[in-house]
């Protein structure tokens, strides 16, 4: 069976097999496994003796952060960031989390930091009961998650600082990054919240009153995440149709700019083409001075339409 498991007594923490886990008796016990839903079903269902219902949450394919309660334990749900890499659509993985007083069961198919972080302070003794280990969870999960978000603001600062329209091209991508990263993860974190918060006013006597401070100040934290998301969302949003307006702009001064070639050559092609036709009766076609002098004209019609333009303003930006 893949994962780990810790008897703690009075904070004080002993990893033990996952299949002995159980079999000795401890104040508080911690099985987390890290496997697929058939090799977890089999040792939640027949090993630790859980509920179909609970065993059947803890192994879901499809998930999303919820917190419901179910006799004297409750489920909760959680996203965090994955070590490995997850697809574009589905951003974070998770960690599906069974309390009840004396135990708790986690399951994660993707190792998560969040899972080493929590470990981290079991064995360094700051885990003693449920409600601090789930607080712990929380507390890794949002904390592991804020640099992302704050690193996402900075990313979309960095384009709006660069603005130019040379780059137009190179911006479109990072702004479409952020924000498809924006969306994938307030999609998670906004329910999540709500699910902290739900797991704070659960009743029990395994989770403590400076869990529940804990766990509200971890929903909070969510919240603030979730707002700053919905604001990087709408700022790559503006963004976005900023550069479109600013390639429209752009492709709108080249269109121009070829306008204006073609409108100044337009009369001078038919001034030429006229006098190029092999034709008799053309005025002064045989007089030496004829060259110069439609040359001169075309140059004199030239700067007479460049100079209207100039005058209409046409070479404004």
């Amino acid at each position: 069976m893949t994962g780990f498991a810790f008897h703690i007594v009075d904070s004080k923490a002993t990893e033990v097999p996952v299949d002995e886990a159980l079999s000795q008796d401890a104040p508080f016990t911690w099985v987390h496994l890290g496997t697929n839903a058939k090799e977890a079903q089999g040792w939640l269902r027949d090993t630790a003796k859980l509920s179909d219902y609970v065993v059947d949450a803890l192994t879901a394919t499809e998930t999303r952060p919820r917190c419901e309660a179910v006799g004297d334990g409750a489920f909760l749900n959680l996203r965090g960031r994955s070590k490995v890499e997850i697809e574009s659509s589905d951003l974070l993985a998770s960690v599906r989390i069974w309390a009840e007083k004396g135990r708790v069961f986690s399951v994660t198919r993707k190792p998560m930091f969040a899972v080493g972080a929590v470990r981290g302070d079991v064995e360094h003794g700051e885990v003693r009961d449920p409600g601090d280990l789930i607080t712990a969870f929380a507390t890794a999960i949002t904390a592991d998650l804020d640099p992302e978000v704050a690193g996402l603001g900075d990313s979309l600062d960095d384009c709006e600082e660069g603005l130019d329209p040379n780059r137009v091209f190179e911006l479109r991508r990072a702004v479409t990054k952020v924000r498809v990263a924006a969306i994938g993860y307030r999609r998670f974190i906004a329910p999540q919240r709500q699910a902290l918060e739900k797991l704070a006013a659960l009743p029990g006597d395994w989770l403590q009153d400076d869990d529940r401070l804990h766990l509200s100040g971890a929903a909070d934290r969510a919240a603030r995440m979730a707002e700053e998301l919905e604001s990087i969302r709408e700022r790559a949003t503006i963004m976005h149709e900023a550069l479109t307006d600013l390639r429209a702009e752009q492709i709108d001064s080249r269109s121009l700019v070829i306008s204006v070639a073609a409108l100044v050559f337009l009369p001078l092609t038919f001034l030429t083409g006229l006098y190029g036709m092999n034709v008799k009766g053309l005025p002064y076609a045989q007089a030496p001075w004829a060259f110069d002098a439609i040359a001169a004209l075309c140059i004199v019609i030239a700067v007479g339409v460049v100079g209207y333009f100039v005058r209409q303003h046409w070479f404004r930006g």
